[in-house]
């Protein structure tokens, strides 16, 4: 099998590769870091070594999960937000008909839908009303079970499945992957006697794909977890502290952002020409926001889809204030073939490219634009994938977790916690009056 590839000459215009290869103490300093466990956040290094230790016995129950779950439902809503949400979908919409939702005869599996991860009325109302009428069942993902997004959306859909087959039917439809040993979600599994797995302690949210969290609603989806699993074995292989810096992708990754970003480069853009990655870039955003953006630093992490987004923000990206640089997805191979027809008026003008296959015009249009783009001063990686398959995709997600926590060290700030998030957490209870927080109720309505 072929590895996705990593090309930064698009990027030297900038930077200098001596630049960038002059980093290769620091580096491999901050890749010892990670794997000693020495470095701040060590007790969230479960990913590190977390594909090849993944058993044949764990993927079996996972996929036996599944199969209870797409024997009983047409529908499964996973619940989750953040990590617990984004992962999972990224996969399943990148490995999905991009209309499966349309496809509602001969179904092999089920319709995936999602919640937990907003607090929309409207949302929640609809997502109930559509399910009125469905055979559905529910993943729930949270460590706490208390966390207000899933937590309200899981209450609300509990009891709508209990009232429509009864609780007893219910608890077969109803997994719970969350802590091991405490927590809301834990107990309420333990008293209805709802299956379920753990998210590890030391896995954090964002880094959580190829737990439980992320299998079991893919495996319900019909992707084979166990291609997503080794090729992300494959990648952990390929950027182990054993493989020099040269040869080493997510090292490479992590010292070239860090020098565009010494050299004024403050945004990364990630760029695809393919909609089925969509997701996979709302996934990589959480995960390079979330463990950079920290101490006044990082890099912020933006994406397009392309050529969608050229229409849109294509004049900013051209032309706009220099400080962005843009990492592209590339996929090599498609799946399907389509060619572009002849017509005898030829109104459209478009003859020019009769037979061609689809994808050659959009591959010109991704060389174009890279090139445009390079012109106008924005430096460009470039992340080639032979194809949208679950091993490749793993390989990209273990890809980005492994340069993430490189480029984190590098920063010099802790790439896995999250001490920013719970800020609103605490204004929205205080504005909410929830108990324990009577005196930040005060404080804040005193501002209003």
């Amino acid at each position: 099998m072929k590895n996705i590839c990593l090309n930064i000459e698009k990027a030297l215009g900038t930077v200098s590769k001596e630049q960038v290869f002059a980093r290769e103490t620091e580096s491999n300093a901050c890749m010892a870091t990670l794997h000693n466990g020495t470095g701040a956040g060590n007790d969230f290094l479960g990913w590190l070594h977390l594909p090849s230790s993944i058993t044949d016995a764990e993927l079996a129950d996972i996929e036996n999960t599944a199969e209870v779950l797409r024997s009983k439902c047409e529908v499964v809503v996973a619940i989750g937000i953040g990590g617990s949400y984004l992962g999972a979908r990224a996969v399943i919409e990148a490995m999905s008909n991009s209309f499966d939702w349309l496809h509602t005869s001969n179904r092999k599996n089920p319709v995936m839908l999602y919640a937990g991860h907003n607090i929309g009325e409207d949302y929640l109302y609809e997502l109930c009303d559509i399910l009125k009428d469905k055979q559905f069942g529910i993943i729930n993902i949270s460590k706490s079970g208390t966390t207000t997004e899933p937590a309200i959306a899981f209450r609300m859909l509990k009891k709508q499945l209990e009232e429509a087959v009864g609780k007893e039917e219910a608890k077969h439809r109803i997994v719970a992957i969350t802590d091991a040993r405490k927590g809301a979600l834990r107990t309420l599994a333990t008293q209805e006697g709802y299956k379920t797995f753990v998210i590890p302690d030391n896995v954090g949210g964002r880094f959580s794909v190829l737990t439980p969290v992320g299998l079991l609603p893919i495996a319900v989806a019909g992707v084979n977890i166990r291609e997503l699993v080794a090729g992300a074995v494959s990648m952990e292989k390929a950027t182990d502290a054993s493989v020099p810096f040269a040869e080493n992708p997510a090292a490479i990754y992590a010292a070239t952002r860090n020098e565009l970003y010494k050299a004024g480069k403050k945004i990364e853009i990630l760029c695809n020409f393919n909609p089925k990655l969509h997701y996979i870039a709302e996934w990589w955003k959480q995960l390079y926001g979330e463990s950079e953006g920290k101490e006044g630093k990082g890099i912020f992490p933006a994406a397009v889809d392309l050529t969608t987004d050229l229409h849109s923000m294509g004049q900013w990206i051209q032309e706009g204030e220099r400080t962005i640089f843009e990492t592209v997805i590339s996929v090599e191979e498609m799946e399907h073939s389509m060619i572009v027809p002849t017509d005898a008026e030829n109104l459209d003008g478009l003859n020019f490219l009769a037979g061609k296959h689809v994808d050659e015009v959009n591959k010109m249009a991704e060389l174009g634009t890279q090139l445009a783009h390079v012109d106008g001063g924005v430096p460009n990686l470039k992340i080639s994938l032979p194809a949208i398959t679950p091993y490749y995709i793993g390989q990209l997600f273990y890809f980005f977790e492994k340069a993430c926590g490189i480029s984190g060290y590098m920063l010099g700030v802790n790439p896995f916690n999250q001490p920013g998030v719970e800020a609103y957490k605490k204004n929205m209870f205080a504005l909410l009056n929830k108990p324990g927080y009577e005196k930040e109720s005060e404080a804040i309505k005193s501002r209003l």
